[in-house]
């Protein structure tokens, strides 16, 4: 059996950071191991990105192009020596070979699958129902591949079984402090997703700006003008569970634990035995020792740096005993991957069953019976009654002073919990829950799981932390976090306090989850440093009482927000300042997106987030640069045009970016007139690049948010490109070409941004191909975002003039963070070694967000450094240190407690599958991108694997026939399979570059909540809507129907059926749809009259309209962004869009999930 892990090293120093192109081998696994039977092998593979070599290190010179010198106090982004690397490499990879297809057992015909519509044949699917529980092989069947494994961890001991071995987050080298103290950063900042950058890459510094009566521009009056043209019931639980918590005894990591009913609750202590310590014995009341060679500050950045960067979040001065500071031992210019590739043994390749029954739970439908519409959930009995899980509160009340004692008393009282109900996949048929799939609860006392941190915006792919690396490593399973850190909260405390309180050691953020020793002193979560209680901390403003320094409400809330005092900021609070940059060229008029963006500004100019000192600005731009004049006391805007785009310049640098309560009638008259200046343009150039770069120079002094709207290739200028998508290879099964950036000026030149605190954010709309690749990392790098509005058009699109209206409105008016930093810290013992998302990383780990939005998602993986035996839970706190619209300083905080466990059932029950499909979708992207397609989707392939076969030889006491999985990873299969067919990572499908390429934008900088429902749509029947379980909110009755699987069988032409894949829904409507639907809801008489492009529903003063109506608002209002909605017929074109997500349903290029979980148990029997 082969294995494709995902990894997380440092790649072959391509200057890309924050994404893919950074680290070409970063996100999977490169480990080797011998194959487990001798299989021939493919020839050698040619060298190439992200090709792995096992030899030993070899320091090449960094690829890429991005070397210049540094000029004196140049901003530098690339890392010196000692950035961050996360782990050796142990291997080189190799490529996969295909499966042999699957064959019936002997004496079993071949299965077919009933026609769409149908009643599920009464056949019963091959199942391993002999004795041996493999499936057999005929003999003329060639045998499978040989196994071979790309483990995510070097240094495995020696496997004793063939299981496989995928291992995910390769450690990092040890460091010379412990990982929770604050260490000293690298001398400048840092490459994105934290792998090496160039270390002689640096920017130039920006050409200073000739006077304003250079040659090159002309003042003109503005206005308009032209240019020349240029059940089967499952089985019994078959493992043994084991409570989380130490016992007195600490059995080995892997040991089996038979279940037995009638002994006592494990975890509970022996009478007589004291319970092991949390961590380092408390100081008692001995004089704490002087701090270790480790300073809570960041240092001086680089000379050309606003002073705010220097005063972060982790340096707010000089703080009493604060030691020197001791620089990390990480090398970070390591550069393992400069060797040949060599060839290996060869891998695992979807193979193509043919076609099986769709219905497989043993059950015979009953003769003429239709599929049932809503399924049943299909349980496996338990062999034990449920019992509640009892949490006894310490004497006196819940709180953080006595988590030790609360853990200890921690058990599950001899009950099996349902996340580790064994079910054999190939029978269950119906695994979907009616509902959304809630976050795993973390097995903590109540006193502690009541104060932890929302799952909504911090949540872990492991809710139980294992115990050592070798754990983690047999578990086969992510380690990882996802954040949604500025997340639109309804209730949010805010502290305002001259003292915000904080570890002298690490610089912890105190926090729910720390032990007070006495009223005066307090013991860090994360490092356990004693610290003293501040004498102002002894008040608590709530109860306006004295004494009770663990009521304050830094204490009760997992998140809060600080107001800053002015140690935190070494420069004013910057102002809310926003620049637009337009495309005017032919092309861009023709769309009629100025219209729309010009009104919605005239709409919600006001709204505009700020204060008194906001400031606004517009460029627009062809095969010219046009500026705008607002300067008070003008009569009328004044043009500005500057020819000259090889040297750009500023030509009045003071009055073009105003402040808007000031100007405000200038701005809305400019507004009012922009769309009419061009409308018979004929200039059909752009010259974007030049473009971003006066807005580069515009921002610089103050930093701020660009927004640019660009709807073609940039054509002319700086940053230039040319069209890289060959439209006949869109359903090429090849390996797809050119999801890399054809040119490194984008992603410069937003380094460049963030230096000066700068972000930029990208509107895309077009009907042509506009490299995306390149043009996304002027985003990427600056903490942007990106919006694509493919095929977008005022007349001929309607349904994404709506949504581009709808989202323009909301990026308009959301609040926003200027100057933000974010630092993620966790208990000592882990380490994170990379980031997904949209950032800089300025220090090992400390992320740059010029501006930081509510609709950002990050994600880190992390690894166990050293061994949590002395511990019962971890905490990790992100912290993000922001200036606020109003010119205020904030610091949110979110701290999450997780417990640590040393078995690996408990491991498998605390996963988390939609944190660890999204977290696998993330590093897949960067493998996509660093090394190839194939290689994405073997790693995800053997992720799926790996995990149930770990499960299966590791986790099992008993062995049983058939595909098993514990019931909390019952559907990771099929995320899995979602996410070979999701946009991004499918192939054999006529796909466009740039709506492939945005699908892994997507995926790698949405909030997990929002990824999820692009990776696994939900389907629903609306046709039969009723007001039985539904929610009454704010006097609206949301009706709640049940959610389906995604396939035709769910489907039937009676029927209407809605689809919410996120950011589009399909309604899509059966040829023999219920008349009263037809009339009441669509507002038609019949089928015939209902339109083909039809994207709204009408508002019809009847009950089932209503019903529908409000459950698609709904919907809606369940994220920032506003999903178009398209009316489908059983005969519209766009009912291939609505197929395509079938995700259950084989297709020419794909295996169905039926066959999907064939292939899986085929690997896991060799």
């Amino acid at each position: 059996m082969s294995s494709t892990g995902f990894n997380s090293r440092n790649g072959t120093g391509q200057t890309y950071a924050n994404g893919p192109s950074q680290n070409p081998g970063m996100g999977f696994n490169i480990g080797s191991q011998a194959p487990y039977s001798p299989m021939p092998t493919k020839g050698p593979v040619a060298p190439g990105a992200g090709l792995y070599n096992s030899g030993p290190y070899q320091p090449g010179p960094p690829a890429g192009p991005y070397q210049p010198g540094p000029p004196a106090g140049a901003y530098q982004p690339g890392p010196p020596a000692g950035a961050f690397q996360s782990g050796p490499q142990a291997g080189p990879y190799q490529p996969a070979a295909p499966v042999s297809s699957y064959h019936p057992p002997p004496g079993q015909p071949p299965l077919t699958r009933p026609p769409m519509g149908g009643p599920p044949p009464t056949l019963t699917p091959p199942q391993s129902s002999s004795p041996a529980p493999r499936m057999p092989h005929a003999q003329a069947t060639p045998p499978p591949p040989a196994a071979m494994s790309h483990n995510y961890y070097p240094n495995q001991p020696p496997q004793q079984s063939p299981s496989p071995a995928w291992q995910y987050g390769a450690a990092a080298p040890p460091a010379a402090a412990p990982h929770g103290a604050m260490r000293a950063p690298p001398s400048g900042p840092v490459g994105n997703h934290v792998g090496p950058m160039n270390p002689a890459a640096t920017l130039p510094p920006p050409q200073p700006s000739p006077s304003s009566s250079s040659a090159g521009y002309a003042p003109t009056p503005l206005v308009p003008h032209s240019t020349a043209p240029g059940s089967g019931p499952g089985p019994v639980p078959l493992h043994g569970y084991t409570q989380p918590g130490n016992a007195s005894s600490t059995p080995p990591p892997m040991a089996p634990h038979p279940y037995q009913p009638a002994s006592a609750p494990y975890g509970a202590l022996p009478t007589g035995h004291a319970m092991p310590p949390m961590g380092p014995p408390p100081m008692g009341n001995a004089t704490p020792p002087p701090p270790k060679a480790e300073a809570q500050c960041e240092g001086s950045a680089a000379s050309t740096e606003p002073p705010s960067e220097q005063g972060d979040i982790e340096c707010p001065g000089p703080a009493a005993g604060n030691g020197h500071q001791a620089p990390y031992a990480f090398n970070h210019l390591e550069n393992k991957m400069a060797g040949a590739p060599q060839s290996g043994p060869p891998g695992r390749h979807l193979g193509h069953y043919p076609s099986l029954p769709p219905g497989y739970n043993n059950t015979p439908a009953s003769p003429g019976a239709a599929p049932p519409m809503h399924p049943p959930m299909q349980t496996a009995p338990s062999q034990y009654p449920p019992q509640p899980q009892l949490y006894p509160q310490p004497p006196g009340g819940p709180g953080p002073a006595q988590m030790s004692s609360s853990l200890a008393s921690l058990s599950l009282q001899g009950n099996t919990p349902e996340a580790l109900r064994v079910v054999n996949l190939l029978q269950e048929r119906n695994l979907l829950p009616a509902g959304p799939i809630p976050a795993p609860t973390p097995p903590l006392p109540q006193d502690l799981q009541k104060v932890n941190c929302n799952p909504e915006v911090f949540r872990c792919t492991l809710s139980s932390i294992p115990q050592t690396q070798s754990l983690l490593n047999k578990a086969k399973l992510p380690l990882g976090l996802l954040l949604h850190p500025f997340k639109d909260l309804s209730q949010l405390p805010v502290v305002t306090s001259s003292t915000i309180v904080r570890c002298r050691s690490c610089r912890t953020y105190i926090n729910p989850f720390v032990s007070f020793l006495d009223q005066r002193r307090w013991k860090c979560n994360l490092c356990f440093r004693v610290n003293d209680v501040p004498e102002e901390f002894m008040y608590n403003p709530i109860s306006r009482s004295y004494g009770e320094p663990q009521k304050r409400p830094e204490v009760q809330n997992a998140t809060i927000e600080f107001i800053a005092p002015s140690e935190y900021m070494l420069r004013p609070p910057q102002p809310a300042v926003y620049l637009f940059v337009l495309d005017v060229s032919h092309n861009a008029v023709e769309t009629g997106y100025l219209n729309v963006v010009c009104q919605s500004l005239l709409d919600n100019i006001s709204a505009l987030p700020g204060d008194t000192r906001t400031k606004v600005g517009f460029i627009t731009f062809d095969s010219t640069i046009h500026f705008y004049n607002l300067q008070e006391g003008l009569s009328q805007p004044q043009m500005l045009i500057v020819s000259d785009i090889e040297e750009i310049f500023l030509p009045t640098p003071d009055s073009l970016l105003v402040n808007l309560n000031e100007c405000k009638e200038l701005v809305q008259d400019l507004l009012k007139s922009l769309p009419h200046i061009f409308e018979k343009t004929m200039e059909t150039q752009s010259a974007l690049g030049p473009a971003l770069q006066a807005a580069f120079k515009l921002l610089s002094p103050t930093g701020g948010r660009v927004s640019v709207f660009q709807t073609q290739l940039p054509s002319m200028g700086v940053g230039a490109l040319k069209s890289r998508e060959d439209p006949n290879q869109r359903a090429s099964a090849k390996d797809i070409q050119h999801l890399a950036p054809a040119t490194d000026f984008y992603k410069k030149l937003a380094l460049d941004c963030s230096g000066q605190q700068v972000a930029v954010d990208l509107f895309l709309l077009s009907a042509q191909y506009c490299d995306l690749a390149s043009l996304g990392c002027i985003s990427r790098y600056s903490a942007g975002s990106v919006y694509y509005y493919p095929s977008y058009h005022h007349q001929h699109n309607p349904a994404q003039v709506e949504r581009f209206e709808k989202d323009l409105k909301r990026y308009l008016t959301r609040k926003i963070g200027f100057e933000a930093v974010m630092r993620i810290r966790c208990t000592k013992g882990l380490s994170i070694h990379t980031f997904h998302g949209n950032f800089f990383v300025r220090s090992t780990d400390l992320l740059s967000l010029p501006n930081v939005n509510p609709d950002a998602g990050f994600a880190v993986q992390m690894s166990i450094e050293e061994n949590l035996v002395d511990m019962q839970v971890v905490s990790f706190q992100a912290a993000l240190l922001y200036t606020s619209s109003k010119g205020e300083r904030r610091i949110r905080v979110h701290t999450l407690c997780l417990p640590v466990v040393n078995s690996l059932t408990d491991v498998f029950a605390g996963a988390d599958v939609q944190a660890v499909t999204g977290l696998l979708a993330s590093m897949a992207v960067d493998r996509s991108v660093s090394a190839s397609l194939g290689d994405a989707r073997d790693a995800m392939t053997n992720a799926a694997i790996d995990s149930l076969a770990s499960y299966r030889h590791a986790a099992l006491t008993i062995q049983q026939p058939g595909l098993l999985a514990p019931a909390c990873l019952r559907l990771f299969p099929l995320y899995v399979l979602a996410l070979l067919k999701q946009k991004a990572f499918r192939t054999g499908t006529s796909t466009r570059l740039d709506d492939r390429v945005f699908s892994m934008c997507q995926l790698k900088f949405q909030p997990l909540v929002y990824a999820m429902l692009m990776i696994h749509p939900t389907l629903y029947r609306v046709d039969d809507l009723s007001d039985q379980g539904a929610l009454n909110i704010s006097e609206r009755t949301i009706p709640q129907p049940r959610e389906l699987q995604l396939s035709v069988e769910k489907l039937c032409r009676e029927g209407a059926f809605l689809m919410d894949a996120g950011s589009v829904m399909h309604l899509w409507v059966g040829r023999s749809c219920n008349p009263s639907f037809l009339t009441q809801v669509l507002g038609v008489p019949d089928y015939a009259a209902l339109p083909q492009n039809m994207y709204q529903l009408p508002e019809l003063e009847t009950a089932e309209s209503q019903r529908t109506r409000a459950f698609i608002g709904w919907l809606r209002e369940q994220r920032p962004f506003y999903p178009s909605l398209h009316i489908i017929r059983d005969d519209s074109p766009q009912k291939g869009d609505f197929m395509q997500n079938m995700i259950e349903d084989r297709t020419e290029s794909a295996l169905s999930y039926y066959e999907f979980l064939l292939h899986i148990q085929q690997q896991i029997s060799k």
